[in-house]
């Protein structure tokens, strides 16, 4: 699936293009899916963090198969929405054979993510109350499990419509907020018996960064990782971080990949929590690559739940 000209969904067409040629540090993989992300969206668009070069092949993570035989899931820059691409050797995790296809996938971009965000972000302590925006989506339906597991008081889940609130309660959430209260700041403080927070995993932007912002405790973490909302948060005040000893930063996954066996050691620990049945990874479909468009309209207009995933076989 290729582009060649910025736009909406309209401008993902197939093409035949020759067989990518990995590199000395790269691996081929036949592709079996490909991971589906909001990053995709916005690339489509020229609307992400890096701007791309056309024609360019979108996708940024697939799980196949090598030439040897071994099962990888891989990040890739680009070239994801495609039968084969070559990847960084570097950035190839084994799969274990009792993770299906869209968990191998789902633990990429969406399980890293969730991962570090958890882990090293927003550094969520045991007893903390954690707020988690999308919270039935690919990064927050994993991040809300892993930070119970990292012993969390309290688990406050944000998500825009009842069913996906009460995916996020079946997830181990304590209580769930609709993002479109009048008074969201009101709404998480409310959440976590009228206290403020110790930890926000937020992507939207806008208003919500704002008024989770203002739901902080004092020494409380913002962890900024998306703008799905498309609107900047007004400008942060040292002064006002100061007030309050509060933090606010931002990850975004491609500067992890500087630090590989971090990445290698996560990825296995997330397959192994899977595969334990300790950590559930929420399949949002299962599509054709040639539904790209349907697939990439629905992830914009908010009405997709967990991981999806392109088969390029159909």
């Amino acid at each position: 699936m290729e582009i060649r000209q910025f736009g909406g969904p309209e401008v993902v067409q197939v093409r035949d293009v020759p067989d990518p040629v990995p590199g000395p540090s790269e691996v081929l993989v036949e592709v079996a899916r490909s991971g589906v992300n909001f990053a995709d969206t916005l690339l489509r668009e020229d609307g992400y963090i890096t701007s791309a070069t056309l024609p360019v092949i979108p996708g940024g993570e697939v799980t196949g198969r090598a030439p040897d035989g071994r099962r990888v899931a891989a990040m890739t820059e680009r070239g994801g929405y495609a039968e084969r691409v070559a990847v960084p050797a570097a950035h190839a995790f084994p799969v274990p054979d009792e993770l299906d296809d869209v968990e191998a996938v789902a633990l990429l971009a969406q399980g890293l993510t969730a991962w570090w965000l958890v882990h090293h972000t927003a550094r969520v302590q045991p007893g903390d109350s954690v707020v988690v925006h999308a919270a039935a989506g690919g990064v927050g339906s994993l991040a809300v499990q892993l930070a119970r597991m990292r012993g969390a008081a309290r688990v406050i889940a944000v998500a825009s419509t009842p069913e996906k609130r009460d995916v996020a309660m079946s997830l181990g959430a304590d209580i769930a907020v609709d993002p479109a209260a009048d008074d969201l700041t009101a709404a998480l403080l409310a959440a976590n018996d009228g206290t403020g927070v110790d930890a926000v995993l937020e992507m939207t932007g806008g208003r919500v960064t704002d008024r989770s912002l203002a739901a902080l405790a004092p020494f409380g973490r913002l962890a900024f990782y998306g703008m799905a909302g498309g609107v900047e948060p007004e400008k942060v005040s040292p002064r006002a971080l100061q007030r309050r000893s509060a933090t606010v930063s931002g990850f975004w996954l491609m500067h992890a990949f500087d630090r590989p066996e971090v990445l290698q050691k996560a990825y296995a620990e997330l397959s192994a929590l899977v595969i334990a049945g300790e950590l559930r990874v929420i399949h949002g479909g299962d599509h054709a690559m040639s539904d790209v468009r349907r697939v990439h309209e629905d992830l914009r207009g908010r009405r997709s739940i967990g991981k999806l995933v392109l088969d390029p076989a159909r």
